[in-house]
C-alpha cells in the first residue's frame, strides 16, 4: 500500500506571505482523494520527531539554538522564513514524515511525504526555506538502524541540494547526484558525487535524455540498496523561481523515468516533493499529483 506523510501543520503554521504556494499541501491530498488515486488509509499523520535522530545529522549547537529560537537575525534571514515556534515544530513533523515514508518504503516499494525535500539545510545551519534536513536525517536513519549500506539521493529539484552534499560528503555510503539550474540559487554551489547543471530554459528533450544517460548508469555503478528522491516540480517553464522550460508531462516523464527504473532494480523509494513556485496553483498541484500517481501505477 502506497503511504504518504500528510499533516495540518504542514501548511497552517507558514507566515502568512508564504502561505499560497504552500497550499498546495492542502489542495494535493484532497485532488488525490477526489479523483480516486488514494484513499484516506493512504495517508499517515506523522508526529514530531525524536530529538536522538535530529542529532544523528545536525550538530549540537544549531539544533538547540534553532529549537529555543535563538538563531542571530543573520541566519534566520538565509532561512527565508521568520522564526517561530510553530515553524521549528512544523519542520521536525516534517523531518519525521520522511523517515517514515523510508520505513514504508523498505515495507512497500514507496513511501511518500507530501512536503519535505528540505536540501538547503546543512549540519549547522538553515537556508532557503530549510531549517533541517529531512533526506539527510532518515538516509543517517537507515544506515544506523536498519542495515542499510549504500544509499542514492536523486535530488532533481531545479535547485542543486547543497547541504545534503555538504552533509555526505565524507559519507561513501550516500552517493548524491543533483540535476539543477547551473546559474540558480544558491549561486555558491556545494559539491555533490554528481552534480549535472542545466542551461536556463533546458527544454524537456535535454532535460530527459540527460536524466536517461546518468541514472541508470548510476544505478548499475554503485548498486544502492535505497534511493532518496526530491521531486520537485521547480523545473517547469511556467516556475517563478525555476528558469528551465519544462512542461507538465516533460516532468511526470521524469518521475517515470526514476520511478521505473528503482523499480525495475528492485529498490525501495522515499519521494519527498520539494519545491513549486508557479504562478497557477493548479499547476503546481498537477504536476505534484502525476508522481504520485505515478507511485500507485508503477508500485501498485
Amino acid at each position: 500500500m502506497l503511504k504518504i506523510a500528510w499533516s495540518e501543520i504542514f501548511a497552517h503554521s507558514l507566515p502568512e506571505g508564504h502561505r499560497f504556494p504552500m497550499a498546495k499541501y492542502d489542495l494535493l491530498p484532497e485532488q488525490l482523494l477526489y479523483e480516486g488515486t488514494i484513499t484516506s488509509a493512504n495517508l499517515f499523520e506523522p508526529q514530531p520527531l525524536a530529538e536522538q535522530f535530529i542529532l544523528d545529522t545536525h550538530d549540537a549547537d544549531y539544533w538547540h539554538r534553532l529549537k529555543h529560537l535563538q538563531l542571530t537575525p543573520s541566519e534566520i534571514r538565509k532561512t527565508g522564513f521568520p522564526l517561530s515556534e510553530e515553524l521549528v515544530n512544523r519542520e521536525v513533523v516534517i523531518m519525521n514524515g520522511t523517515l517514515q515514508a523510508a520505513l514504508f518504503a523498505l515495507q512497500y516499494g514507496v513511501g511518500m511525504n507530501i512536503t519535505g525535500g528540505t536540501h538547503h539545510a546543512f549540519t549547522n545551519r538553515g537556508e532557503g526555506f530549510c531549517l533541517l534536513n529531512d533526506i539527510a536525517i532518515a538516509a543517517n536513519y537507515l544506515l544506523k538502524y536498519e542495515n542499510i549500506n549504500r544509499i542514492l539521493v536523486v535530488d532533481l529539484d531545479v535547485h542543486q541540494g547543497n547541504g545534503t552534499a555538504q552533509i555526505f560528503e565524507h559519507e561513501p555510503r550516500v552517493f548524491t547526484f543533483s540535476m539543477h539550474g547551473g546559474h540558480n540559487y544558491p549561486f555558491h554551489k556545494e559539491k555533490s558525487d554528481l552534480d549535472v547543471p542545466l542551461a536556463e530554459g533546458t527544454d524537456d528533450k535535454t532535460y530527459l535524455s540527460l536524466l536517461q544517460h546518468h541514472l541508470p548508469r548510476l544505478l548499475d555503478k554503485h548498486e544502492p540498496e535505497f534511493v532518496f528522491f526530491q521531486s520537485g516540480v521547480d523545473v517547469l517553464a511556467t516556475d517563478k523561481l525555476g528558469k528551465l522550460g519544462m512542461s507538465i508531462a516533460g516532468c511526470k516523464e521524469r518521475d517515470r523515468i526514476v520511478l521505473e527504473l528503482c523499480h525495475r532494480h528492485k529498490l525501495p523509494v522515499a519521494i519527498s516533493m520539494g519545491g513549486g513556485y508557479s504562478k497557477q496553483i493548479a499547476h503546481i498541484v498537477e504536476a505534484h499529483a502525476n508522481t504520485f500517481r505515478l507511485a500507485q501505477q508503477v508500485y501498485f
